[in-house]
């Protein structure tokens, strides 16, 4: 009960915020210019487009029943038409969305597993090799911006595999439902570019996190009952030195689609950060009003999710 309650909890919150997101965005694109119909034109509209946009979008009503009809639209699942192509601002992101998703979630899986392992490697071996490495490791991988990371991957691995005859690595992209060795071939370096900088990050926040919590009573008190160092590490120290490594997934959440814009243009993924910048170029902003509100909507959801998934990793967080 607690536990429905603490989600029913998140859940209300998540609406507010993108209620807040809704009123932005509508005094950002329908209030703030002179002429919204004409900015959602895109360039060069000719009258014609300018008045179907104000009868369509009912923009000589007052801003209250205007704003009404924007959530209305909204909540039907209506994110309008692009006046660049004449195409649903639906469709265009369910085109989008597949490189832009397999980018995210598999970069966001390499890091964790690769800043989560070296955090502990650097926490249990202080002073060795192996945390002298990680530390290197990690400022090699906050160095490099992602755009040049992702132009040295495609100079040095690419390049070589493909004139020695080894093309499973390439880019662009190709669907999971095409082939899953050949998904992953093509998302392989997009996943290191966008991983690398997040999990030098995480080795830091783990290896830190991890040495504090080794000091505390709880931890004292388990190795006197007669527990074996592995099961103390294991059972005790790691789950709660992930709770600020959670709370860090959040705020990254948020930055991550800024990371996908580069890595989807360096190595032509296609995808949603691509399709913004070409929607803010032309333009289109029907396109660019949509990623924006999807953009959000993401953050809420993945916000929720480590907010629960915080509650579950530390006991001593409640769930109120």
């Amino acid at each position: 009960m607690a536990f429905l309650t603490f989600l029913i909890r998140r859940l209300l919150l998540g609406i507010i915020v993108m209620w807040f997101v809704t009123v932005a965005t509508f005094l950002l694109f329908f209030v703030a210019p002179q002429d919204p119909a004409r900015l959602l034109a895109g360039k060069n509209p000719t009258p014609q487009t300018i008045a179907a946009i104000n009868a369509r979008l009912g923009l000589n009503q007052p801003l209250i029943v205007q704003y009404g009809h924007y959530v209305d639209r909204l909540v039907h699942g209506n994110l309008g038409t692009s006046f660049v192509n004449g195409s649903s601002v639906n469709t265009i992101l369910k085109q989008d969305l597949p490189p832009t998703l397999s980018l995210l979630v598999g970069g966001v899986i390499l890091w964790l597993i690769v800043g989560l392992g070296a955090g502990i490697l650097s926490a249990t071996r202080v002073r060795t090799l192996v945390d002298r490495t990680s530390t290197v490791g990690v400022l090699i991988g906050i160095t490099f911006p992602t755009f040049v990371l992702g132009l040295l991957l495609q100079f040095a691995i690419f390049l070589p595999l493909n004139r020695s005859g080894f093309h499973w690595v390439q880019t662009g992209y190709e669907g999971p439902t095409t082939s899953i060795i050949g998904w992953a071939g093509h998302m392989i370096l997009p996943w290191i570019t966008i991983a690398a900088v997040s999990a030098a990050t995480y080795t830091r926040l783990t290896r830190g996190s991890l040495l504090d919590t080794m000091g505390e009573d709880y931890i004292r008190t388990a190795r006197s009952k007669g527990l074996t160092e592995r099961r103390v590490l294991y059972r005790h120290a790691i789950r709660a030195a992930l709770t600020p490594v959670v709370s860090q997934l959040g705020v990254d959440m948020g930055t991550l689609a800024g990371g996908a814009v580069v890595t989807e243009q360096v190595f032509g993924l296609g995808g949603i950060g691509q399709q913004s910048l070409t929607s803010i170029t032309t333009g289109d902003t029907p396109v660019v009003l949509g990623i924006v509100l999807m953009a959000a909507l993401f953050v809420v959801v993945a916000n929720i999710v480590v907010d629960v998934l915080y509650s579950v990793l530390d006991p001593r967080v409640k769930l109120s």
